[in-house]
């Protein structure tokens, strides 16, 4: 791997640009930012039940929609975003946003189609709805343990490579080194508080950001010259040093366009409208991260009203993250869109290109003393927003799936005690992956987050979409088209990686499968094979009972509740079991005449303090048995005017969503 040293080889600023370094008053904001970060925690932790399941993971259900619909935006916006969309933009144009822009749709599905379903079931997770909807446990099993490993490849590895090479432009340390201390700051209260400190925490981040970055465009957009000046500059944003008689360093004709060239762009138009949407689909409407958060809201309406929110906020990408990566070229051409190997390895140690430095760059030269603080806070807040997301999101996959099904008796503070554990393991897989991210995709950080995800999502996207809306579905059917699908994404991802996107200068000598087929046409073609083998194969077989039916699709989500022995078998009331066991063995004691009796031994003071951190209080009344599933399920009834007024911003934001696609088209 390069070195990770980044020697000083910066440009004589331009007009305005300060000297790139932080100051005192940077480290005050920033200081500032994590107090008040870490104050939002505690609060969050000291208001919220973290002792029980559905308090830990499901934030006990009562979170209201503006909450909800920060954390969503909040989860999907993280490092990763801001490094790697602003580079994207700097290299290839505006053809990035329209994954900005589809997810704008695609939240509102969330919302209004899938949302409904998911509630009906009383389901914690997705991989758990799956098990309930086909029956057995292989599907369950098997989407547990791909969820994580999708969430390594595509989210922590990436968020984490993304925060540190921000530090290590502001500071010049290793990017690992950056990596352990950005682990160090989130690690607090995303193990210790459970889901609603990490949606609370994601509220006030959102804030952070945005006043951050939307500070940094206007400074960005004074500095280039204005909207015009982006249009004129861009095309001629040239790097000095370009390898010879190539396109090395050259901005693409339509970079100004949303759909593409078919054939010869980064983003073809008809990828764009089909391929994109199914990986879209997945993260959306069956990614445990961004489900979780809207199962926490308080009732369907409240959900409704989140996905809205984040729906408009999914706009702003656009001004806040790829504008600025263009102006980051304009203004720094020989750094930013360096065209030869031996320099672009100079100045930030990737011979592939340095795009991803992109925002970094015009956060340190632009910004005056103080504002850089912020921004640094932005980064931070953007990277620690969704880690604890997706760490939170783990470990109830790894707890409620997988730990469960193999602990069927386990009590409630085993699951408790797992699933923070589990958090530690994936944070060690996650850094030993990010060489891989480093030198993946020609060094675009966000192409190469699509392109794995256009082969590993759409086979889930397909299983779910069939079992949410096509009743005839079965086991059999969604798990060969899970499994073949994934195959077959697989092995394409493999030959991606044995085989890289050649550089501007080389002939390309691909296998014509990975030359002329793109991934998002790719995402097209894994969709169709998948969904030919679930109809297939589900119209050969059986039909699925009607216990797999009820109030688990679409058309059957208002079916009365029934309580079934499959659910018990199945292990949703295992914690009450663990628990019935442990009060046997005299390990959780009984409360007698409306009073809990405690311990014969008070824990010490130290040891009391640990148990609160944790979440773990010794106390009687927050060991109780969980509900039954069918108390858990929550109504799909919705309150008129209320209805009425979150239908209208439905349509405003469908509205809002197809015409920024028209104008940019």
């Amino acid at each position: 791997m390069a070195s990770t040293e980044i020697p000083d080889v910066s440009p004589t600023p331009a007009k305005g640009i300060s000297n790139g370094r932080l100051s005192a008053a940077d480290l005050a904001v920033l200081i500032v930012y994590l107090i008040l970060i870490l104050a939002v925690g505690l609060w969050s932790m000291w208001k919220t039940k973290r002792s029980t399941v559905n308090g830990y993971f499901l934030a006990g259900k009562n979170m209201s929609w503006w909450p909800v619909g920060a954390s969503l935006f909040a989860s999907n916006v993280g490092s990763g975003h801001f490094i790697g969309l602003a580079g994207s933009a700097a290299a290839t144009g505006i053809g990035p946003t329209a994954y900005e822009w589809n997810g704008m749709l695609m939240v509102l599905l969330l919302g209004w189609l899938f949302l409904p379903i998911y509630i009906a079931s009383g389901v914690t997770t997705m991989p758990e709805y799956l098990q309930k909807r086909f029956g057995g446990k292989r599907i369950q099993i098997f989407l547990s343990i791909l969820y994580l490993f999708i969430y390594i490849f595509t989210k922590i590895s990436v968020d984490m490579y993304a925060g540190a090479v921000f530090i290590q432009q502001a500071l010049g340390w290793n990017i690992y080194l950056a990596v352990i201390l950005l682990l160090a700051i989130t690690a607090l209260y995303t193990v210790a508080g459970g889901l609603a400190a990490v949606i609370y925490t994601d509220a006030a981040q959102t804030v952070i950001m945005l006043i951050g970055a939307l500070t940094l465009m206007g400074f960005s957009f004074v500095e280039v010259g204005g909207w015009q000046a982006i249009f004129d500059g861009y095309s001629k944003a040239i790097p000095s040093i370009r390898v010879p008689n190539s396109t090395c360093g050259i901005p693409s004709e339509d970079a100004f366009h949303v759909f593409q060239d078919p054939v010869t762009s980064e983003f073809p138009w008809p990828g764009v409208v089909l391929g994109m949407s199914m990986p879209s689909i997945w993260y959306w409407c069956s990614d445990q991260v961004i489900v979780q958060r809207s199962l926490a809201a308080k009732n369907l309406l409240h959900a409704k009203g989140g996905s809205l929110l984040a729906s408009y906020l999914k706009v702003l990408p656009f001004f806040m993250m790829v504008l600025p990566g263009m102006i980051s070229r304009i203004l720094f051409p020989d750094e930013v869109g360096c065209a030869d190997p031996e320099v672009c390895k100079e100045i930030c140690g990737n011979p592939l290109g340095c795009s991803d430095i992109a925002y970094a760059k015009l956060v340190m030269e632009l910004l005056p003393s103080g504002l850089r603080g912020l921004m640094m806070a932005v980064m931070i807040a953007a990277l620690m927003s969704s880690l604890t997301s997706i760490f939170n999101s783990s470990s109830t996959l790894f707890t409620m799936d997988l730990w469960r099904y193999f602990r069927r008796g386990a009590p409630e503070w085993e699951l408790m005690i797992v699933g923070r554990v589990f958090v530690l393991v994936l944070v060690v897989v996650s850094v030993l992956w990010i060489p891989l991210v480093q030198s993946s995709q020609g060094g675009q950080l966000f192409i190469y987050l699509q392109s794995i995800s256009t082969y590993l999502q759409p086979p889930i996207s397909v299983v779910f979409m069939a079992g949410c809306f096509w009743r005839r579905t079965n086991e059999k059917g969604a798990f060969w088209g899970l499994v073949l699908g994934l195959l077959v994404g697989i092995v394409r991802m493999i030959l991606d990686f044995i085989y890289p996107v050649p550089q501007c200068y080389e002939t390309d000598t691909r296998p014509d499968i990975i030359k002329y087929v793109h991934y998002l046409y790719f995402s097209i073609i894994l969709s169709l094979l998948t969904l030919i083998v679930v109809v297939s194969v589900s119209l050969a077989t059986e039909k699925p009972t009607e216990e797999q039916v009820s109030r688990l699709t679409w058309f059957t989500r208002f079916d009365p509740v029934k309580s079934t022995e499959a659910d018990k078998e199945d292990g949703t009331l295992s914690i009450a079991n663990g628990l019935e066991k442990e009060k046997s063995r005299g390990n959780v004691t009984e409360p007698t005449n409306g009073s809990s009796t405690r311990h014969a031994e008070t824990p010490s003071r130290l040891k009391s303090a640990l148990l609160w951190l944790c979440g773990m209080e010794q106390n009687p009344e927050r060991q109780q048995p969980p509900p039954a599933p069918e108390a858990a399920v929550c109504s799909l009834e919705e309150e008129p005017c209320l209805r009425h007024v979150v239908n209208a911003n439905l349509v405003v934001c469908l509205s809002v969503a197809v015409f920024l696609f028209a104008y940019w088209a």
